[in-house]
């Protein structure tokens, strides 16, 4: 008989030759449990999607209880349903004014392709910027605005109409100019290794927009719902943005993205084409469920207002000779290493000692730290420690 790490890799489509195929047999808040009876540190949520852990009870309370009611219904918002409501209104009371609707889809990458259109058909505009070693998705739309081209040529051709900037550069705004449908970026970049914006970088954008008519869309699907510190990032960095995007963090676990607007900018893809987007199970109601449950928990708890703290606990306890540079905004954070050779070993024997990590993808000298906001001061003192030895171990592998 076939295990079950060779019916995996028979029959689930990889995304790698060498996937980590770790068999998950349950996850319970900051710890996730192997078949064998390991258990290991969360130390990387997902990639920043279990910001409140594993099955926090709250949400997995509001999921039972909606099961109890009803599932899916009817698709594209035809139905009137309690928890898309419900969630719309408690989440639009945490930002700016101008933000006044809410377009529930699936993921955060759904996010980025509604973007792109509601920036082209209300402006009447094409072109769009997106910065250098920025991620946003990949479906096609997405990926096309990422700056790689030796990972985009391979699906060519890309959307049309896309141009690059570089993050932080105050020169290339002098790009965006009044062809230009929308700006979209990410208040902090990712997969860039987490690099978070120059002071008057953001507002400089917003202004740039302002004066040229072009929507300011902020990817925050990686930085939202208390990653950085703040509710949203770019509350963090003082600038309020047209489009908003959400995912990831934002179900408690569960599937669901949202782009957050004003009702104009969300009202143009209603007629002239009518369903101008339209999502089969965008907002479905367990997911709205888990979503409003998890947003209740960050209103309700102190957990967004220990991020700053946990993160300066983590900068103090994480000092190694191969340690080069530690970025960061909030638990979202690179640890840069000396020398790219040390990260493989650094990221393996963290995996082997309990604890998990994960690389990124356009920075090849960085691990990913982004661990639950719940993780206590104990847990990331023993984490530390993980890391610590880790560093050790890989220092040595190439001392010999």
């Amino acid at each position: 008989m076939l295990s079950k790490r060779e019916l995996f890799l028979a029959n689930v489509g990889q995304t790698s030759t060498m996937p980590l195929s770790l068999e998950i047999e349950r996850a319970e808040g900051m710890y996730i449990y192997s078949t064998e009876g390991k258990q290991y540190l969360d130390l990387n949520s997902g990639i920043s999607v279990s910001s409140l852990g594993h099955r926090h009870p709250k949400v997995v309370a509001a999921i039972q209880a909606q099961l109890d009611r009803y599932m899916h219904t009817m698709v594209y918002g035809e139905h009137v349903q309690t928890p898309q409501v419900a969630f719309a209104h408690l989440l639009l009371s945490q930002l700016d004014p101008s933000l006044q609707s809410v377009y529930f889809v699936m993921t955060g990458t759904e996010t980025v392709e509604l973007a792109i259109k509601l920036a082209r058909r209300y402006t009447g505009r094409t072109k769009i910027f997106s910065c250098r070693n920025a991620y946003h998705g990949s479906t096609i739309g997405a990926e096309s605005l990422r700056s790689d081209t030796e990972f985009t040529m391979h699906f060519q051709p890309s959307l049309a109409g896309i141009d690059h900037i570089e993050f932080n550069s105050f020169a290339d705004l002098e790009k965006i100019d009044k062809h230009t449908a929308a700006v979209i970026m990410e208040p902090v970049q990712a997969e860039a290794g987490v690099q978070p914006p120059d002071s008057d970088y953001l507002p400089a954008v917003r202004k740039k927009c302002l004066e040229e008519g072009v929507l300011f869309v902020l990817d925050e699907i990686q930085t939202g719902f208390g990653r950085t510190g703040a509710l949203f990032a770019h509350k963090k960095y003082e600038v309020v943005p047209d489009i908003l995007l959400i995912g990831k963090s934002m179900g408690g676990g569960m599937p669901i993205g949202a782009c957050v607007s004003s009702k104009e900018i969300l009202g143009s893809i209603i007629k002239n084409p009518a369903l101008g987007h339209i999502t089969t199970f965008g907002g479905h109601p367990i997911s709205a469920s888990a979503a409003l449950a998890n947003l209740e928990v960050l209103l309700e708890e102190d957990i967004v207002e220990q991020v700053l703290h946990k993160e300066q606990l983590i900068r103090q306890l994480l000092q190694h000779e191969i340690l080069a540079e530690l970025r960061s905004s909030g638990l979202m954070m690179a640890v840069e290493l000396t020398k790219k050779k040390y990260l493989k070993h650094v990221v393996q024997h963290t995996i082997e000692q309990g604890a998990l990590i994960d690389y990124f993808l356009f920075n090849r000298k960085s691990f990913r730290l982004a661990p639950p906001l719940i993780i206590s001061e104990d847990q990331i003192q023993k984490g530390c420690d993980i890391l610590l030895r880790s560093m050790d171990y890989a220092l040595k592998k190439y001392q010999r």
